[in-house]
């Protein structure tokens, strides 16, 4: 009798309810971190195929309407396909143009520039001997010890440079390919999805599908948002220094800075040259500097997280979060990729009642 009453009492005893309660919920919580370890190691290690395939989905989810246009006017598949690949691949051509006629005008310009940098730097010698008493001796040793410096440095970025451009071209190659294949066999990998979550039921993932092709769209809408934002900031930037053409400046510094490293220097060198010539005074270029240098780190913390979350509807603090763990898996590709990616996680999380923590997580406001 007694034993019975102390079993009683210690069933309704809330510390021993609660060592249940934490005995049954911890093996979930552990489990939910291994998930995201391990997860993270197989992204981050696989990196080289999932980065040109997360692309490629990218992208199929992008060109999925034009092909369907296409198609519905007479065009075979693989024909509409081809079609739509051209389109964009004119659209990158025009970028590279405008890339490579930045180098040329740059160049064009070499022989003033080089001139007016010898100017500046034998009047900046002539003040320093003079006003502080720094001899050309003493000048030439620290112009020395910088160089050898900055060697590392300079090795480095090239280093970076080199990567990113091999990098891109293979996925300038793999892309398009993946691209193909995901549109030509999208109803063989739909059937695929209807075999892993019979579950779900058709309507459902056809219904998360066609949400999932309007997040990207909507992320590409956004994109456009944050390079026209960018654009607009860094020519109003030059123009109030007085810099020529700077509309024309700030908007291919805007669109060119989608080429990871290479873009954003090639951009600046014009308006650099420019400002130099222009006005004969190195605080022009240094401000050119100043106004690019402002705006990326803008573009990187408040517009494209706003911008692109407010298109997909997301947390910004959880954007700003996506951003950060896809530039440390995978890079520039990781803080691209990783937001619609979040965007498509939401509309799961909001058609599964079971997810209902992760989508207030996700949501904003509006969310019930």
């Amino acid at each position: 009798m007694i034993l019975t009453q102390i079993k009683g009492i210690s069933d309704g005893d809330p510390l021993s309810m609660s060592l249940q309660n934490s005995h049954t919920t911890n093996p979930s919580v552990l489990n939910t971190l291994q998930y995201v370890v391990f997860g993270s190691v197989i992204l981050y290690v696989g990196r080289p195929l999932f980065v040109p395939l997360s692309f490629a989905l990218l992208m199929s989810c992008v060109l999925y309407p034009l092909c369907v246009w296409f198609e519905h006017r007479g065009f075979k598949r693989l024909t509409a396909i081809l079609i739509s690949i051209l389109i964009l691949t004119v659209l990158a051509s025009v970028l590279v143009g405008l890339l490579i006629t930045q180098v040329n005008t740059f160049f064009h310009g070499w022989p003033t520039l080089s001139q007016r940098l010898s100017a500046s730097y034998a009047e900046l010698s002539a003040w320093l001997e003079v006003r502080l008493n720094v001899s050309r001796e003493q000048q030439a040793v620290w112009i020395n010890n910088v160089l050898n410096n900055s060697v590392g440095d300079a090795a480095s970025l090239i280093q970076k440079t080199l990567t990113a451009s091999a990098v891109s071209a293979v996925l300038f190659i793999l892309i398009p390919i993946y691209t193909v294949l995901f549109l030509y066999y999208r109803h063989r990998w739909v059937e695929v999805l209807y075999r892993i979550f019979p579950h779900e039921g058709r309507e459902r993932i056809r219904e998360i599908l066609n949400l999932s092709i309007k997040a990207y769209y909507n992320f590409i809408k956004g994109m456009a948002l944050v390079y026209l934002i960018v654009g607009l900031l860094n020519s109003i930037g030059l123009y109030v220094l007085g810099i020529p053409n700077a509309f024309l400046f700030g908007f291919i510094a805007s669109i060119l800075t989608f080429i990871p490293y290479v873009g954003i220097i090639v951009a600046s060198l014009l308006p650099i040259s420019v400002a130099w010539i222009t006005y004969n005074s190195i605080w022009y270029p240094l401000g050119v500097v100043a106004v690019f240098a402002i705006v990326q780190y803008l573009e990187a913390n408040l517009i494209f997280p706003l911008a692109v979350s407010s298109r997909l509807r997301l947390n910004t603090l959880v954007t700003i979060a996506a951003i950060v763990i896809g530039g440390l898996l995978w890079g520039v590709a990781g803080m691209i990729l990783f937001i619609p990616f979040l965007g498509i996680l939401k509309l799961v999380a909001d058609r599964t009642p079971s997810l209902k923590t992760l989508r207030l997580i996700l949501g904003v406001d509006e969310d019930p």
